[in-house]
């Protein structure tokens, strides 16, 4: 990530030096603002708030050391960086004098471009290290009275059901059996929390491992639903699952798997409020899985989405308005996602709209699976025929594959070129056009486009039929209108295998269908 320049406030009476000074800092890549006198410095740094002021000692009303000195008494600009500089404070007791005022570091006039830049660079390093130990501090302190919280939360119900269990109390056993499930219930809220401290404080360790197998995610997905599925039922939330009807397949540790998506649906349920509409589907495309976890609930700042995923991070919202957490949940999710090869991404537009999180994951699709999904695509394939044009200005291979293509029972029209394609479309109304970039009139996506401006072609399935096969490739034949994209030579299998997959009226029977096709090696 690159970092915004920092701002700098460049302090000298001397114009000459200061505009020097000036230009090899903005060289550097910094911004720099300029003030030639001690009371414009404290003016500058309240009004812009610099990361650091390059500031001499001899000043016309106010002496550098000074102005360092009230900087570093105001709680709101103490924070400031000073690197003091002078060209006639030269002595060792005068370094001694301004780094006690409180400057950070003293540089003696003149300096050597290369030594200022170095030493404002060194400073802001030194800077940030502070402010992100500062930030670790703020969050350890704010996680720790969430812990305490969290932990004493379920104390109380399980303190009562105690009570109500004790025998003096001659409790009806209506009564002290829904004692029995609340403290079941609070303690298996305190063992979640024990894991996921625990998963932590492994993964912080590099003692985490991952049992390698294959994955079936449509498992993997059911046992993330029924683990968070009381909590969906108790806020009355409506809960929408799609997954493949195509088995898919990842390489993966299954009980960590099951564990990412369920940490998402657990953020959805707790920061949504009652009633509210959580989504859970998996599309598969370009062999990546995306396992999207979407709700409408409280939504997500802008200012914080970077941090989503930062351990213990809570945001003043969430904690007003969520069940609670320890804040390590999405953390989790992500570490586990990366170990697995996967990436995920935290989307919002903002409060009140609701958040999103796509988990993508490499497909690995074992032998077994492969024959599953090879039967489940020749299950798919209609029973009756389709009206299939092929347009192709390679005489030879649109005859043959309309010959293979009318074995399998199609009714197939060839046209040549795409003039031809465009009178012919009319009349024959194709439900598949498997259409020929490189035409010798009209190139493949003209004719793409006209087709889906035509009323009687406007649903037809569009299956390009290219030697190009690079993504860029890819993506100019789906912004033409086509439905998909076949790589030469294509085989009959992998024309029929994308004719199946869809239906008669060009919709996807699995939205998340994407055949790989490459050329042979």
């Amino acid at each position: 990530m690159t970092l915004p320049a920092s701002l700098i406030l460049n302090v000298d009476d001397n114009d000459g030096a200061r505009y020097a000074k000036t230009r090899v800092l903005i060289h550097a890549g910094f911004e720099v603002i300029e003030a030639a006198t001690g009371q414009g410095a404290l003016d500058q740094v309240r009004a812009r708030k610099p990361a650091l002021v390059l500031l001499d000692v001899k000043l016309p009303d106010i002496n550098g050391i000074e102005v360092c000195s009230r900087l570093k008494r105001d709680p709101q600009t103490r924070s400031t960086l000073v690197l003091q500089t002078s060209a006639a404070a030269v002595q060792s007791l005068d370094k001694v004098r301004a780094l006690e005022g409180g400057a950070d570091s003293y540089l003696t006039e003149p300096i050597e471009p290369a030594e200022l830049v170095a030493n404002v660079r060194a400073l802001l390093r030194l800077h940030r290290a502070e402010e992100a130990l500062r930030d670790a501090d703020r969050r350890k302190d704010q996680f720790l009275a969430t812990l305490a919280h969290e932990l004493r939360n379920p104390l109380a119900p399980i303190r009562n059901a105690v009570e109500l269990m004790d025998p003096k109390y001659h409790a009806a056993d209506a009564v002290v059996r829904d004692a029995r499930m609340i403290a079941r219930r609070q303690v298996e809220h305190l063992s979640r929390l024990v894991d996921d401290l625990l998963d932590v404080s492994r993964i912080t360790h590099g003692k985490i491992t991952l049992r390698m197998e294959s994955v079936d995610l449509a498992s993997a997905v059911a046992t993330a639903v029924e683990t968070n599925q009381p909590s969906i039922e108790r806020k009355h939330h409506t809960l929408s699952v799609s997954v493949p009807d195509v088995p898919c397949v990842i390489r993966g540790d299954p009980i960590r798997v099951a564990q990412v998506i369920g940490n998402l649906l657990s953020n959805a349920a707790k920061y949504t409020p009652d009633g509210g509409a959580i989504e859970l589907d998996v599309r598969v495309t370009d062999g990546s899985v995306a396992i999207r976890v979407a709700d409408n609930g409280i939504g997500i700042p802008p200012a914080e989405l970077a941090d989503v995923f930062n351990l213990f991070m809570q945001s003043a919202d969430s904690l007003a308005r969520s069940e609670g957490g320890l804040g390590i949940g999405l953390s989790l999710a992500r570490t586990l996602t990366e170990l697995h090869g996967g990436s995920i991404e935290a989307r919002s537009e903002g409060i009140g709209r609701g958040c999103e999180f796509v988990v993508r994951l490499p497909v690995a699709m074992t032998p077994e699976y492969a024959a599953a999904t090879e039967q489940a695509a020749v299950a798919a394939a209609p029973a009756s025929k389709r009206r299939v044009m092929i347009v192709d200005d390679s005489v030879d291979g649109a005859e043959s594959m309309s010959v293979l293509l009318e074995m399998l029972g199609h009714d197939v029209r060839v046209a040549y070129d795409g003039a031809s394609a465009l009178s012919v479309a009319p009349g024959f109304k194709p439900e598949v056009v498997i259409l020929d970039i490189g035409l010798p009139d009209l190139d493949g996506y003209h004719v793409a486009r006209a087709l889906r401006a035509q009323q009687a072609t406007a649903g037809a399935l569009l299956i390009a039929l290219t030697g190009y096969g690079q993504e860029s490739d890819r993506r100019r034949t789906r912004a033409a209108g086509f439905d998909h994209h076949l790589v030469k030579p294509a085989s009959l299998d992998d024309v029929e295998r994308v004719i199946a997959a869809y239906g008669a009226d060009g919709q996807p029977r699995n939205p998340g269908f994407e055949l790989q096709t490459d050329p042979p090696a």
